[in-house]
């Protein structure tokens, strides 16, 4: 009967609305939520026994809720170097403290679009709901290891311990000298030239290389022609190289390196301009400069001028901050005066970000709807780039929900005006028999 199925249509009206106005509360609730996604109800009509009779029933509305996660909402600046957000399509890798605590070996993976992340006393890496940002870790040089894409198999709960002490061992020095042209002339006394340069071992201790250019005198004429050694305290100043070093005294390239032969240690490598060194720490690398480059070692006027002495590595340090780069590196800060990068923070994407199945505080979980994930490095493929300190606002524009909570309100009092008609017309039916 029609009559009955208007009763209906407007019942299924009422209970339509009603789910609109709850996801209306929720985000209206939660407009100054970081990272919260918008919820919203959909609406479908039902059609009941509609073909190509005269009569009509109506079938009324159902509706259905979700929420859009891929809507990206404003970053907004802090102070917290570990504030992390996603500039662009992605997820943040994080897992439960609370499931950390039951069993530490089993980190079941949720995702959340920005977060606060800050050591604590266990040194994780967390949110004050709980989650925990997960990540690669690196090897004790700050190089990562390439980790399987398609699965959480590397990810682990990231771990920052604040004091801790790291070493950043030497590995290149570069020297920049001028050698005196007079002392390679005929007559010059032969006296050497002594230069003392500080690097920091495996264990972060100062040692030093001792380089001595002993000029090579001739009888007539100019040599344009040192010995150079090198000795390492470290190795109770054992000679670990010496080179026989010639200058060019040609009118376009006069005073550069014509050659370096080897009289013992490595060979030099003229397009790098570097000489390999064993030293009791390790390999390290010498930079004397390319043959003709005049920024290397030099043999010009009578001085004998360090001009630019460069090294990598520093004594040993305290981690004492960490922060994340663009591409999703934990660099931490030690007092030494170094840096190294930690962990590396992979982006989250899946084929439909919508189909994820939402958790409280802001979290989601993988469903068969969203497809499955996979890991990029920040700013790859389809994600964007990681930014520390911002978070995500939350997707709610406070004007439009109370512009659709206004349409919902006339929705629902118009659908309980028709139950209203309905009833007095069936009142009226059952006046008929008196």
């Amino acid at each position: 009967m029609s009559i009955s199925s208007s009763l209906n249509a407007g019942v299924a009206g009422l209970n339509s609305n009603g789910t609109r106005l709850a996801t209306i509360s929720d985000n209206i609730s939660n407009a100054s939520t970081y990272g919260y996604k918008r919820a919203v109800a959909e609406f479908q009509n039902m059609v009941i026994g509609e073909g190509t009779g005269v009569g009509f029933s109506a079938g009324g509305v159902r509706a259905t809720t979700g929420r859009l996660v891929d809507v990206r909402s404003s970053l907004i600046s802090t102070s917290n170097p570990t504030d992390i957000s996603i500039s662009g399509r992605g997820m943040l890798p994080v897992t439960e403290l609370s499931g950390l605590a039951n069993n530490p070996d089993q980190n079941d993976l949720l995702l959340v679009s920005t977060g606060s992340f800050r050591p604590d006393s266990d040194g994780y890496l967390r949110t004050p709901s709980g989650h925990v940002l997960m990540g690669w870790p690196a090897d004790a040089d700050g190089t990562v290891p390439e980790f399987p894409r398609d699965t959480v198999d590397g990810l682990e709960p990231i771990v920052v311990a604040l004091n801790q002490i790291a070493a950043n061992p030497t590995t290149r020095i570069g020297v920049g000298v001028n050698l005196p042209s007079t002392a390679t002339s005929a007559g010059a006394t032969g006296e050497s030239q002594v230069l003392s340069i500080e690097y920091f071992d495996n264990m972060g201790s100062s040692e030093r290389l001792g380089v001595t250019f002993v000029p090579t005198v001739p009888t007539s004429g100019s040599s344009n022609s040192w010995t150079m050694t090198i000795t390492d305290s470290a190795s109770d100043d054992a000679t670990i190289g010496s080179y026989v070093i010639v200058f060019d005294e040609s009118r376009s390239a006069g005073g550069t390196l014509l050659s370096v032969t080897s009289a013992s240690g490595d060979s030099y490598d003229a397009e790098t301009g570097l000489l390999d060194l064993d030293v009791a720490g390790g390999p390290m690398s010498l930079d004397i400069g390319k043959l003709g480059d005049p920024a290397g070692i030099t043999q010009l006027g009578d001085s004998f001028l360090p001009t630019s002495i460069t090294r990598d590595g520093s004594p040993g340090g305290s981690l004492s901050s960490v922060e994340i780069d663009p591409v999703g590196n934990l660099i931490g800060t030690y007092d030494g005066g170094f840096t190294r990068t930690l962990y590396k923070v992979p982006v989250v994407d899946v084929r439909n970000p919508n189909g994820l199945i939402p958790m409280e505080n802001q979290a989601f979980s993988i469903s068969r709807d969203s497809g499955p994930f996979f890991l990029w490095d920040a700013g790859q493929g389809p994600t964007g780039a990681m930014a520390g300190f911002s978070r995500e606002g939350s997707a709610t524009d406070v004007a439009t929900e109370l512009t659709s909570l206004i349409q919902t309100q006339r929705a629902y009092s118009s659908n309980a005006k028709v139950i209203q008609t309905v009833d007095e017309m069936l009142q009226e039916t059952t006046n008929l028999k008196r």
